[in-house]
């Protein structure tokens, strides 16, 4: 980009999408024009500001330097049918989506990570699944500097990962059982709803989902997967040995990860700890816990008890939590757009 201002679009107006309007403005990214698109022209309003958000279908697409896509998590949606649209219109696309994300051409980034790799791309650059991106703040650094044998993320992630109808669903449910319990003692509650779920397939408040997404034949998730593929692609490194589970938590915002690490050299706790509070986006905290609620609204990935495996040689575990929508999502693509 050889201006000091650019034109940029934002796709989308849903959680991730508000979310990028916000860090763009915040950041006081060099805006000349700023478009916003959705499925319907209409009014929104950001943080009291008031935007214009125009119809996509059949919109003029030129003279757009950079197009945000919002994407939502998992499903086919803006970029497949119109990112091609903003490209041969000069655009260079950051979609957020998980459509090209493995796409051999397609860089996929973590400014933290891998900034290199924006090189020579395409007009299209993929941002990694929310879930990864924490991850990967938080393991690229050890990475770098020992190698990595393996690592195994359990993860607890927030109702906003699926949307503003399963935050909602996640209120609504309850409110619902606190209603139903206004008059009951404790030993006499109802935990349960009486009716259907209202923002995933199962209940989630006051409960957890031990499962985001449909299993394969060999009981993994696509979520789980994308913790697998995309780390392999981000750190261009094919043998770590990678294993997931993710679960749905009744937190509003910010996922939480359990991770358990083998570097591939000898290192220490003390050695670590020296890494990561040297480390770009991480936010280490050695005598503190690292909690959902403090991560909301923030940029940095938190990392908390950092331990040595008392069982296993050179082994550990570590906790990190991050806005899902803001870093996991909105501000990694702002980010890329940095970059360019």
């Amino acid at each position: 980009m050889k201006n000091d201002k650019v034109n940029v679009a934002v796709v989308g107006v849903g959680a991730v999408g508000i979310e990028m309007l916000r860090v763009l403005r915040q950041r006081n990214f060099p805006i000349n024009v700023l478009r916003v698109f959705a499925r319907s022209a209409r009014e929104i309003k950001v943080d009291g500001q008031t935007l214009d958000v125009e119809a996509i279908e059949g919109a003029d697409y030129s003279r757009i330097e950079i197009a945000l896509f919002a994407g939502t998590e998992g499903e086919k949606g803006a970029a497949s049918l119109y990112a091609d649209k903003f490209i041969k219109a000069g655009a260079v696309v950051i979609d957020n989506g998980a459509d090209f994300r493995l796409k051999e051409d397609v860089p996929l980034i973590v400014p933290e990570a891998n900034p290199d790799a924006i090189i020579g791309h395409k007009g299209f650059i993929a941002n990694p699944n929310c879930n990864t991106i924490q991850a990967i703040v938080a393991l690229a650094p050890i990475h770098r500097e020992f190698g990595l044998n393996k690592f195994i993320v359990s993860s607890y992630q927030a109702a906003s990962g699926a949307g503003k109808g399963a935050v909602s669903g996640l209120w609504e449910e309850t409110k619902e059982l606190i209603h139903a319990n206004k008059d009951k003692d404790f030993d006499n509650i109802q935990k349960k709803l009486t009716g259907e779920p209202k923002g995933f397939s199962h209940q989630i408040a006051f409960n957890v989902i031990p499962q985001i997404g449909s299993p394969d034949k060999d009981g993994y998730t696509s979520e789980e997967w994308k913790m697998v593929h995309e780390t392999h692609k981000i750190l261009n490194d094919y043998e770590i040995k990678i294993s997931s589970t993710c679960v749905r938590v009744p937190v509003f915002t910010s996922h939480s990860e359990a991770i358990y690490f083998t570097p591939r050299k000898q290192t220490s706790v003390t050695e670590l700890e020296e890494l990561l509070n040297a480390s770009a986006g991480i936010l280490y905290q050695s005598d503190e816990l690292a909690f959902p609620l403090d991560a909301e609204g923030t940029d940095e990935v938190f990392v908390s008890r950092l331990r040595k495996d008392p069982s296993e040689e050179n082994s550990y575990w570590l906790w990190c939590v991050a806005d899902n929508l803001r870093k996991g999502a909105a501000l990694n693509a702002v980010q890329i757009a940095e970059l360019l």
